[in-house]
C-alpha cells in the first residue's frame, strides 16, 4: 500500500466514511506526499505531524461530503459579494480581519471552525461549542512547538483566520510550504495547478458554515489569493477586494523568519537561504499577477490599505472601506472595533528577529526587486 493510500485509509477508518466527493483532490495530495517523502528531509516529529495534518484534512473532507449527502439543501445557500482580503503577508491583514470581524452583521472564518468545520456551526448552540476549547488547547500545544508563534501570529480560537485550511481540503494550499521544503509541490502549485476546483470547494464549505449560522455576508482573507486571482474571480465574480500594503523590505524578511520558525521543528536540515529565496520568489510572482489583474480593468473592485497609517489609527481606513462597499458602519460595529483595537494583543510583540542576511536577503537588492510593486501602489510614499 502506498503512503497516500495509507493516509486515505486512515481517514476512512477514523470517520467511518468513504465518500470524498470526487477525486479532484488526489493530484494535489499525490504531489504533496511525494514531495514530503522525497524532498522535505522531515525528522520523526515532522513525519508524524504532516501525516496527522493530512489525515485530519481528509477526515474533514469526508465529513463535509457526508453532511451534503444527508442535507442536499445546503447547496441552495448563496455566497454573495464577499469582501476578500489579499496582498502581501505581514501587512496588518490579521488586525484588519479582526476589526472587520467585530461587525455583527458580517461573517468571518474563525480559527476553530476551519480546524473542524463539521458538524457545521449552529447559532443556537454556539455558546456551548466544545470545539472552541479544543482549538484553544491546540493553539497552546502549537505555541510549545513553535515558541515565537504567539508573538508572530497572535490569535485565539475565535479569531478570524485565513482560507488556507479550507483550500487544503483540495490539497492546493500554501499552508504546506512553510512547514517543509517541497519544491516540486510548490512548482506544481504555483505554475500548473488549477485552482478553480479549489475555490469551488471553498465555496462549498462556506455554504455549509453559513447554513445554520448566519449572517452570510462574508469577510475572507488570504495573501495566497493574490497568486490565483483569476481563478478566485471565476468562482467569486461579484467579490470585492481589500489589499493591504507594506514595504517589501519589511515584509519578506518577516515572512522568511515565520517560515523558519515553522520549518525547523520538523526538519534537522533547514536551509535558511532556500527559505529566503522561496519567500522572495513566491510573493514577487503574486504581486506581478495581482498587478496584471488590476490593470486589466479590475482596479475598481479594490480598496487599498497601507500599513503605517493603519497601525497608527485604523479607523479612517475602515470608514473609507465601508464607504467603498456602500455599507453603513453601525454604532455597534464601531464600538466592537474600538474595544478590540484598544485591548488587542500587539501584532508585533517583541521577539528575537533573525538577521535577514542569514536568509540571503540583501535589503537593497530586495528593494530593487520589488520596485515595480512599490511604484505601482505608491507604497513607500503613501501616507493614507
Amino acid at each position: 500500500m502506498s503512503h497516500v493510500d495509507e493516509l486515505l485509509a486512515q481517514a476512512c477508518r477514523q470517520t467511518g466514511l468513504s465518500d470524498f466527493g470526487g477525486d479532484e483532490f488526489r493530484e494535489g495530495l499525490d504531489v504533496l506526499v511525494n514531495a514530503l517523502d522525497r524532498e522535505a528531509r522531515l525528522n520523526d516529529m515532522g513525519r508524524m505531524a504532516t501525516d496527522a495534518q493530512i489525515v485530519m484534512l481528509l477526515g474533514n473532507r469526508l465529513q463535509v461530503e457526508d453532511w451534503y449527502r444527508r442535507h442536499p439543501e445546503i447547496d441552495e445557500q448563496e455566497i454573495v459579494a464577499p469582501l476578500i482580503g489579499l496582498g502581501l503577508p505581514r501587512t496588518g491583514s490579521s488586525a484588519l480581519g479582526c476589526l472587520l470581524g467585530e461587525d455583527p452583521n458580517v461573517r468571518s472564518l474563525l480559527s476553530w471552525e476551519v480546524m473542524w468545520p463539521c458538524p457545521p456551526p449552529d447559532a443556537a448552540t454556539l455558546a456551548q461549542e466544545p470545539r472552541i476549547a479544543m482549538a484553544e488547547a491546540s493553539m497552546l500545544r502549537r505555541a510549545q512547538v513553535f515558541p515565537r508563534m504567539t508573538a508572530m501570529l497572535p490569535s485565539t480560537a475565535t479569531s478570524p483566520t485565513e482560507c488556507q485550511l479550507l483550500m487544503a481540503l483540495d490539497f492546493k494550499s500554501q499552508i504546506f510550504q512553510p512547514f517543509g521544503h517541497v519544491p516540486s509541490y510548490a512548482h506544481w502549485f504555483f505554475n500548473k495547478a488549477d485552482l478553480v476546483p479549489t475555490y469551488r470547494y471553498l465555496k462549498r464549505v462556506l455554504k455549509l458554515l453559513q447554513w445554520r449560522c448566519p449572517p452570510n455576508r462574508w469577510r475572507l482573507k488570504n495573501p495566497t489569493h493574490s497568486l490565483f486571482i483569476t481563478a478566485l474571480d471565476e468562482v467569486f465574480p461579484d467579490a470585492r477586494f481589500v489589499m493591504t500594503h507594506r514595504d517589501a523590505c519589511a515584509v519578506i524578511p518577516s515572512v522568511a523568519d515565520l517560515w523558519y520558525e515553522l520549518r525547523r521543528p520538523y526538519s534537522d536540515d533547514v536551509d535558511m537561504q532556500v527559505i529566503g529565496a522561496e519567500t522572495s520568489a513566491v510573493f514577487e510572482l503574486g504581486m506581478h499577477r495581482m498587478i496584471a489583474f488590476r490593470d486589466a480593468g479590475q482596479d475598481h473592485r479594490f480598496f487599498d490599505i497601507y500599513f503605517a497609517p493603519f497601525q497608527k489609527d485604523p479607523f479612517p481606513s475602515i470608514e473609507r472601506l465601508y464607504d467603498f462597499l456602500g455599507e453603513t458602519l453601525s454604532p455597534e460595529a464601531r464600538a466592537g472595533m474600538h474595544e478590540w483595537w484598544h485591548h488587542k494583543t500587539p501584532e508585533d510583540r517583541k521577539y528575537t528577529r533573525t538577521d535577514p542576511a542569514l536568509f540571503g536577503l540583501d535589503l537593497d537588492e530586495l528593494r530593487a526587486r520589488f520596485r515595480f510593486y512599490d511604484e505601482r501602489f505608491n507604497v513607500s510614499r503613501s501616507v493614507a
